[in-house]
Order: structure tokens, then sequence, then C-alpha cells
């Protein structure tokens, strides 16, 4: 949403949303402009949605939505959220594609719920900008789109784009231009009729810290695990992970077994066949560039321990 608007109110977004939109996403966006336009008793922002023909438009929770207006018919926007779930670059057509540009040289700020992102990038509308995505997307994204930077914060908001990671991030990020527009309070106010009890700033992290995701509390072992997560394209040896992580190799056996109910080896191998199949279902990767992304070295150990692990080929997985 823009920074910088000064135009008449109420101020006009609008709202792209595309086959298997994330709802929640968009209810996140959408309730606290209603909220704010009934907390300050006068229309400060008036929304629309859009979809490519006009017609209703199904979520990825099965719910559907009617749409106010088919892209056809909207020529200027002062910004505009691209609502968006899985597969998102399967629906980018060539009109569409043609439209958000019209809108982008036309001044239009454009940005991304959840992976909107995807979309942008594709139709070429990111470049120099810095975007982010839903955690479980950005690898995905930082595979293929290698020259867009990417962050791993709530949401973005710069001058030209934005973008959020989904979920109730987009929330935090509507009340942040809320309160950028119309003062702190109002937006403390939205935040409280939503019972959301803190309003989170872009870099609150999305994910819990790694030791409450795990349950334990012991510091080596989450700075081993936290290692093998950073290092998955090119794994590091068991021996430097212990290294790195300040106790000796029996050591770190002894604590992923008593602590995790597994093997080192086997924790890490579990993380990079986890990304491995997220990179299958959410992009078009060659499945021996997967492999190699997730620290494989060939195709044929890539699907051995693909399918000892879950049951399925890589192409079978993503056929699936």
């Amino acid at each position: 949403m823009r920074l910088d608007y000064h135009g008449l109110l109420p101020e006009a977004v609008g709202f792209l949303l595309l086959p298997r939109f994330s709802m929640m996403a968009f209810f996140s966006a959408v309730e606290p402009l209603r909220i704010a336009n009934r907390i300050a008793a006068r229309p400060l922002f008036d929304w629309q949605l859009i979809s490519e023909d006009g017609a209703p438009v199904t979520a990825s929770n099965g719910m559907t939505l009617l749409a106010d207006r088919a892209i056809g018919e909207v020529h200027h926007l002062p910004s505009l959220a691209v609502c968006s779930g899985f597969g998102p670059e399967d629906t980018l057509s060539r009109p569409l594609m043609a439209w958000l540009h019209r809108l982008d040289q036309a001044g239009c700020v454009l940005g991304g719920l959840d992976t909107g992102g995807f979309l942008l990038a594709e139709a070429g509308l990111l470049a120099g900008e810095r975007v982010t995505l839903h955690w479980e997307s950005l690898p995905a994204f930082q595979e293929r789109f290698p020259a867009i930077e990417t962050s791993d914060e709530l949401f973005e908001l710069g001058k030209r784009r934005f973008s959020c990671a989904g979920g109730t991030a987009a929330m935090d990020m509507v009340l942040e231009v809320i309160a950028r527009r119309h003062g702190s309070r109002l937006a403390i106010d939205v935040s409280e009729q939503l019972i959301h009890e803190r309003i989170r700033t872009r870099r609150d992290q999305q994910r819990m810290s790694l030791a409450r995701r795990l349950g334990v509390h012991h510091r080596r072992l989450v700075e081993a695990v936290a290692l093998m997560e950073r290092h998955q394209e090119a794994p590091l040896s068991l021996a430097e992970v212990a290294s790195r992580s300040g106790v000796s190799l029996r050591q770190l056996q002894r604590l992923f077994e008593q602590h995790l109910d597994s093997s080192p080896r086997a924790w890490y191998l579990k993380l990079r066949l986890e990304r491995a199949r997220h990179l299958l279902v959410e992009t078009d990767m060659e499945v021996l560039s997967v492999g190699l992304a997730c620290g494989f070295t060939s195709a044929s150990s890539f699907a051995r321990a693909f399918k000892a692990h879950f049951g399925v080929s890589p192409r079978m997985a993503r056929r699936q």
C-alpha cells in the first residue's frame, strides 16, 4: 500500500483475487480498513475486489468471493494488492501481465500478499525491490528469482512496492499503513477491536524461535539445528556442525538422541528432503536442480533418499 498518498478520501485500494488465493491474508488486510472507517466515523478507505474476467474467485479454503470488476474495467488505482496462494505463476496470463504493467506505468503501487510476489516477479515488476513472502515459500522464490532481494520479515513497505508474509502479517502491515496515514492512536484502536494484542513491526520474525519450535532449550543443540537449517544447499559435515556448536561429535550425537529422538544425520537429511518437497511442489525446477539445491550430488542419490523418506519418487510427488 502507498506510503505517500495525498489524494482525496476515501483512499482506493484494489485487491486482485487469483484462483486459490489465501483467504486468511485477504481478510487480515481488509478488516483493519473496515474497522478504521467505523472508528473514524468517515470513509478513510475504499476497497474493490478485482478478478481477471470479473467472475467470482474461489480461495484455497474452497470459499468463493464475488468480484466487483474485471481487470479491463480498472485503469487507475493508487495501490493494488495481488492476493494469491498455491501455484501463483499458473495464473499469470498475457492480458494480466499487460494490465499490471499499465497500472505500474500509471503510478500504481503494486504489492503481494502471501505468494503474490511470485506473480509480480514473473511479470518483471520486482527489479531492484526487496520482497518478503511466507517463510515456507521463500526458498522456492529465492531459487527461481536469485537476482531479487528477499527478506524473512513480516512485511516490506516501499515507495513503489509492498509485500507481506501472508496470514496475520497482512494485518500488521495494514495497521502500519493506518498509523502512518491517520495516526498511531487510530491504529491501536483498530488493533484492539481485532483483539490483536500487539502491533508487530516489520522486523518481527515470521516464525517462533527455534528453541520453541524444537521444544528444547539446550543452547548447543539449538545452535546445531540452526546451522543445519542455514546450510542445506551445501551441507556441512557433522564434525563441522559439532565444532561450530562447541561440542564434540559424540556429544552432538547424544544431544540429538536425548532431546529430538533422532540422530544428527537423520535430522539433517529430513530438513533437506522437506525443502526439496517444497521446491518440487512450488516451482517448476528440474528434479536434478531441486536435488542440487538441497545438497545432493546426483539425481539418483536424491531420488533414492526422497523415495525412502516419503514413499514416492520426486516426480510422483510433483504430479500428486
